[in-house]
């Protein structure tokens, strides 16, 4: 009796044994079926990873196509010019073309609402001119050149004076034998509040001279006054001509050795 309960409780012991083995739960990781029916494992650690620091600023990605630029195709800022107000519009008010040979032309105007701009434009005479010069390298011979340029006695020149007392408030014009400026085209400012007289004259000079000034200010009634053009002028400017006379050589070491100009 003893042996028999002996082995029971023995049966009874492996039972619970195999079913606890059965019951293990297997380890985490890769596990694959070995050939004797049990488990093994391939243990995956979690890499642990830093941060980098920061050198820029996380923003919203830039969306193409629902931002306007408010630059130019170029880069560059749009320049607005600013609206000029109206009463600072000036209008011909005098245009001539003349060919002067110590002649004089002259006009008055009593200018009230200064400034008065007056533009002109030259055509001096040209002259041919033979430069004897020697050269300075080889055999230093004397040649000759020629070329045209403008006549020394060829000038225009702008007197702006009182009307009255004939005091000169202006004197400009082209012509550096009267002690003017080398400019073939300007625009002089006149600023002076005065019944003013303008006179202009030359010698062997064609020139083409304009008037300005504001109509407001200017005439009584400037709304019903017909101008041919009207502007509003920025600033003054003189300019010389793009192309200046040019210096052509019209010579040949051969022809011109040792000869001086005839002027």
């Amino acid at each position: 009796m003893t042996k028999q309960i002996y082995l029971t409780v023995s049966f009874i012991l492996i039972i619970l044994l195999i079913a606890a083995a059965g019951c293990v739960t297997p380890p985490s990781g890769t596990t694959s079926s070995g050939t004797t029916g049990g488990y093994y494992s391939t243990e995956t650690g979690t890499a642990e990873t830093t941060a980098p620091e920061q050198y820029v600023t996380v923003v919203t990605p830039y969306s193409v196509g629902t931002q306007e630029s408010s630059t130019s195709a170029s880069g560059a800022n749009p320049y607005v010019t600013p609206t000029q107000p109206p009463e600072d519009r000036s209008c011909l008010i005098y245009i001539n073309t003349q060919n002067y040979a110590y002649n004089t032309t002259a006009i008055t105007f009593d200018l009230k609402n200064p400034p008065m701009y007056i533009n002109y434009t030259v055509v001096p005479t040209n002259v041919t001119v033979n430069k004897w010069v020697q050269e300075r390298t080889g055999s230093k011979t004397d040649v000759t050149y020629t070329y045209s340029d403008y006549a020394p006695y060829s000038w225009f020149e702008v007197t702006v004076r009182n009307k009255t007392s004939g005091q000169v408030y202006l004197d400009d014009g082209f012509g550096q034998a009267k002690g003017l400026s080398t400019y073939t085209s300007a625009t002089l400012k006149v600023l002076k509040t005065d019944d003013i007289l303008i006179e202009f004259k030359g010698q062997s000079i064609t020139a083409t001279v304009g008037v300005w000034v504001k109509p407001i200010g200017n005439f009584d009634d400037p709304e019903n006054k017909t101008f041919t053009e009207c502007k509003f002028w920025t600033s003054t400017q003189n300019s010389l001509p793009f192309v200046t006379a040019t210096t052509t050589p019209s010579w040949t070491p051969e022809n011109q050795k040792n000869e001086r100009p005839s002027n």
